[in-house]
C-alpha cells in the first residue's frame, strides 16, 4: 500500500513522501496514529496545506524564539550561595537555580533547555547558554556571589 507521510518518521522517511509499506502497517499503525495518509490525489492536496501551515507555525516560533533571546542577552542574573574557606561553594550552582531567577525576573524558562558546560563551584561571573529554540541560543550573564 503506498501513504504519504504527514509527520517526519525515521523509519520511513519526512513529511510529504510517498512510501509503500505492507497493508496492515498503513491500516494498523501509520493511518491511525495520523502518521500517514493513504496515496489518494484528494490527500495529497491536503498534505501540501498541512506543509504550508507547519511552515508558517515554525516561522513564528522561529521569529519569537529571536525577540526572547534578544531579550534575555540584556538581563543578568545574581545567585547567592553559602561558601566555606577559600570561597568554595557548598555543593555548585545548578540549572534549577539559574531557571528560579530568571523566573524573578519574569522569564519562564525551563531548567532542561539551560546548558552549563562545567559545574560552577567558585564565585564569579558566567556566561549560560539558553537554548530558547533549536536555531536559537541566548547568553545569560549570571554572577554568583556569596549570601
Amino acid at each position: 500500500m503506498k501513504v504519504i507521510l504527514r509527520k517526519n518518521f525515521e523509519q520511513l522517511g519526512k513529511i510529504g513522501e510517498v512510501v509503500s509499506v505492507k497493508d496492515g502497517y498503513a491500516r494498523n499503525f501509520l493511518i491511525p496514529r495520523k502518521i500517514a495518509y493513504p496515496a489518494i490525489a484528494g490527500n495529497i492536496r491536503a498534505l501540501e496545506e498541512e506543509k504550508i501551515q507547519l511552515a508558517k507555525k515554525q516561522s513564528k516560533e522561529l521569529e519569537d524564539a529571536q525577540a526572547l533571546a534578544a531579550e534575555l542577552e540584556k538581563v543578568s542574573i545574581t545567585i547567592s550561595v553559602k561558601v566555606g574557606e577559600e570561597d568554595k561553594i557548598f555543593g555548585s550552582v545548578t540549572s534549577q537555580m539559574i531557571a528560579e531567577s530568571l523566573k524573578e525576573k519574569g522569564y519562564d524558562i525551563d531548567r532542561r533547555k539551560i546548558e552549563i558546560d562545567e559545574p560552577i563551584k567558585a564565585l564569579g561571573i558566567y556566561s549560560i547558554n539558553i537554548k530558547i529554540h533549536s536555531d536559537v541560543t541566548a547568553i545569560v550573564k549570571t554572577w554568583v556571589v556569596r549570601e
